[in-house]
């Protein structure tokens, strides 16, 4: 069977699947819908988490970055794992303590403020709005290439798929679809990278075969790998491989940023609440960071393998170029999507990659992962499946994104703000009408996004730095922190950031380069200054303005023992 026949029935298995689960875990109430009532066990919200943290940024842009950037890439592996390490034993476990259902939850009791749940709310669908564009470019991009739509039309279908199993199972019905998810984007990951790794250097195992010599019959026969892509990048007018461009203030900046977001994403973060205990807390997220190895630590070597590959079949391995006539059909099968472009500017009828004025070919990024297979030759089954992983790895974070967007409307808008009298049935409503009306704004996004997928998930990482990473910490571990300092930070570190953001991606991007950066920070990095002002905001206005009330600051003290914990509570 070609691809296309193949890609239709392993993604129409998985939808099936996927909505089956939905159909079995259907969300009965409020505690059903919000956080699983509780009851996930350590393992299966480890794996669920893994997979709701794991984007379309992870599977398909991640070592697309990395393939292009080399070294500089780095920067997002470093700060993304680094961020569950923080997590795990920083917040999961307090927070699970305090047993509330979202982060806004959390912020507006411990600051005693309605106005800081409002704020918190205000941030969470920001970052998860941003957030999900990615995930919706992410499933278009798949779509474009394997089902033979446009983007567009691939963005509608994972939009609906996605909105069904939301709106029906709630929490409960995504934990148990993310844990079939997690198991189809990690089998798709590795399967390719496997089969690759020992096509070009004979290794079983892609991470010993990203630091072993290249096989022979394969062009560079006897180099290593490195070596290998290091020789063809300068030889091409691109920088090493190994070397970084990047300044060192940048790589800590954006490598922070995405630390400290990790730590502050809200539909990570509730995930903790969907566990019995406090100690099922922190166990799951120290499964989730095993989880989430498996991929992030093939994700180099997938681009090495990548990269080497793509230079080799477009210019071939005299390095002369190779006819357009007789490319490979992946060249012109992702030509179709407007991903891949080839320019003859020398009129010789040959396509050449290249880092200069010698260049003739745009190369999207995002198809890296997803053209591999078919790149390396391998057989169509394999690149239908990377098709299917690539999917739910982005469906799997827009249903989690969703839920945040939908329970921060209905819960802490609604039922905790504005209507504090509604129903739980009322309640249930208005948070999948809440969805309805996300999905159709992420759908928006994800046709028009403002980046490559992992850049847009880097502003929404970000976002979380500079929002609230600071007022959960200090919210934990700083028991007098007053509601106006942390209102206070959180406006002046969310407004910064998200100016910085817009004015360097949409008012003038042309002004987009280091030399106008401040302090040489990108605007994927920015998160971190946002924090640094949040911080020093939320304690100088402290100071001015006196401490928490004794009360609250007794409740802070309590959650700082996490010994047990009952069930969560929404009142």
């Amino acid at each position: 069977m070609d691809i296309q026949t193949l890609t239709f029935i392993i993604v129409g298995a998985t939808f099936a699947l996927y909505i089956a689960i939905a159909i079995w875990s259907r969300a009965g109430s409020t505690s059903d819908f919000y956080v699983a009532s509780g009851g996930v066990h350590p393992v299966m919200n480890g794996m669920a988490t893994a997979a709701d943290w794991m984007s379309a940024a992870s599977f398909i842009s991640m070592a697309g970055i990395i393939a292009f950037a080399g070294y500089d890439g780095s920067v997002y592996l470093m700060g993304w794992t680094g961020g569950y390490v923080l997590l795990a034993l920083c917040l999961a476990p307090y927070l699970r303590k305090f047993g509330k259902f979202t982060v806004p939850d959390f912020i507006g009791d411990r600051y005693y403020s309605q106005t800081a749940r409002t704020i918190a709310v205000i941030c969470a669908i920001l970052i998860s709005f941003t957030y999900i564009a990615g995930q919706m470019r992410g499933v278009g991009v798949v779509f474009s290439r394997f089902l033979e739509v446009e983007i567009a039309t691939g963005v509608y279908i994972g939009a609906v798929i996605v909105f069904f199993y939301t709106v029906l199972g709630g929490m409960k019905g995504i934990t148990y679809t993310q844990v079939a998810q997690y198991c189809v984007l990690a089998f798709a990951y590795l399967v390719p990278a496997i089969f690759i790794s020992f096509q070009m250097t004979g290794h079983i195992l892609p991470q010993t075969g990203f630091g072993a010599t290249i096989a022979d019959g394969v062009s560079g026969e006897g180099q290593y790998l490195l070596a290998r892509l290091d020789g063809l990048s300068e030889e091409l007018g691109l920088a090493a491989y190994t070397s970084g461009l990047k300044s060192k203030i940048d790589v800590f900046a954006i490598t922070c940023a995405l630390m400290v977001g990790t730590a502050g994403l809200p539909h990570v973060i509730v995930r903790f609440f969907t566990v019995p205990k406090v100690r099922d807390a922190r166990r799951s997220a120290g499964w989730a960071l095993v989880f989430i190895s498996v991929v992030y630590l093939t994700a180099p070597s997938i681009a090495g393998f990548a990269k080497v590959n793509l230079i080799n079949t477009v210019n071939g391995p005299d390095m002369a170029g190779v006819e357009y006539d007789a490319a490979p059909d992946w060249v012109k099968n992702w030509e179709q999507t407007g991903l891949i472009k080839w320019e003859d500017k020398n009129n010789d009828g040959k396509m050449f990659y290249a880092g200069d004025e010698r260049n003739e070919m745009t190369v999207d990024r995002d198809i890296m992962v997803l053209a591999n297979p078919e790149i390396a030759n391998l057989p169509a089954w394999v690149v239908a499946l990377v098709a299917a992983g690539g999917v739910a790895a982005a469906l799997s974070t827009s249903a989690g994104l969703l839920l945040v967007i939908s329970t921060s409307v209905s819960h802490d808008l609604l039922k905790r703000t504005l209507t504090p009298n509604i129903t739980d049935k009322q309640e249930l409503l208005w948070a999948r009408v809440a969805a309805a009306v996300a999905i159709a704004l992420s759908t928006w996004f994800g046709i028009n996004p403002p980046g490559f997928v992992a850049q847009v998930v880097a502003f929404a990482f970000g976002l979380a730095a500079a929002s609230f990473f600071p007022a959960i910490i200090l919210g934990i571990f700083y028991k007098r922190m007053n509601s106006t300092g942390a209102i206070a930070g959180m406006l002046v570190g969310v407004v910064f950031t998200l100016a910085y953001i817009i004015y360097f991606k949409f008012v003038n991007p042309a002004a987009n380069t280091a030399d106008n950066w401040l302090f040489g920070i990108s605007p994927e990095g920015i998160g971190t200054i946002g924090m640094i002002l949040n911080f020093i905001v939320s304690y100088v206005v402290h100071k001015l303005t006196g401490d928490a009330p004794q009360d609250t600051q007794d409740l802070v003290e309590s959650i700082r023992y996490p010994k047990g914990s009952g069930a969560a509570s929404s009142h």
